[in-house]
């Protein structure tokens, strides 16, 4: 797939780091919220093996206030054109706004990462138009209240038929297929029951050829089932990211890139050795 200048090859795994230039995001708000912590965190996370990294200036933790697209511009911007000129990788901007999206490929960027798909107003077109790859998320309501009481008749099927649906409009829109990667969305708007469902079935995703990125680095999907705290957390997303890397998962969104870089680098020697 082509992101920007560079041209990927998606049948083996690759990071994503996370860079959160925000300072209320879930696991690392207020780490890297400045401009010298953040450029200086993404360069060791491209040294440890990151392909990708995904900078985001507004939270999308449950319970999250928005920002302002001012205070979104501010945030991510500086960032994305300071490793455009100073790194080789893929920069990913992790955004819903259409104006943030549209200014972020300007300045860099070779990926949109919306966690609601592409859905606010002007946002596809946006999409469209600027002509980098889109990964489209699921999430069950919004980012202050999808984890209330998230409900579904059967988890795997709405997620797939929802995401589904949102490729079909991508095309209408004048995205092509060969410009979409799909996100399941592990903990936005689901239960425990709910992620570990989505896990164990995403060969049933996988199976409609899209390539499929996974962020479940430090989530409640590990703290809830092993009463483990975000810094407790290491070990359940290695297990998390191995476990997908084996079903055929192709990008990981973490916040430990050498530990995962470590994971599915013995996943992939697994695949290639008779």
């Amino acid at each position: 797939m082509q992101f920007g200048s560079h041209n990927l090859n998606l049948s083996f795994p690759h990071v994503m780091g996370i860079l959160n230039v925000t300072p209320d995001s879930f696991s690392d708000g207020g780490k890297h919220n400045t401009f010298t912590s953040a450029v200086k965190h993404a360069n060791k996370m491209i040294e440890q093996g990151a392909t990708f990294i995904d900078v985001g200036g507004e939270s999308t933790r449950p319970g999250a206030a928005p920002v302002s697209v001012e205070e979104e511009l501010d945030r991510v911007i500086p960032v994305i054109e300071a490793l455009r000129n100073h790194t080789d990788c893929v920069i990913s901007v992790d955004t819903s706004k259409p104006q943030v999206m549209k200014e972020a490929v300007s300045a860099g960027a070779g990926l949109i990462n919306d966690v609601r798909a592409l859905q606010l107003p002007g946002a596809i077109e946006v999409a469209s138009e600027v002509g980098v790859p889109v990964c489209l998320m699921h999430m069950q309501g919004q980012p202050d209240s999808m984890q209330d009481n998230p409900l579904y008749n059967n988890v795997v099927d709405e997620v797939t038929d929802f995401l589904l649906g949102r490729v079909s409009d991508c095309e209408r829109a004048g995205i092509s297929t060969d410009r979409i990667l799909l996100d399941p969305g592990f903990g936005f708007g689901k239960t425990l029951e709910h992620n570990y469902l989505l896990l164990k079935k995403l060969p049933e995703l996988m199976k409609h050829g899209f390539p499929l990125l996974v962020g479940m680095s430090r989530k409640s999907m590990i703290g809830q089932l092993l009463d483990r705290k975000l810094d407790e957390r290491l070990a359940g997303s290695i297990a998390l990211a191995t476990i997908a890397a084996q079903m055929g998962a192709q990008i990981f969104r973490v916040h430990d890139v050498q530990e995962t870089m470590d994971a599915v680098r013995i996943v992939k020697m697994m695949r290639e050795v008779e």
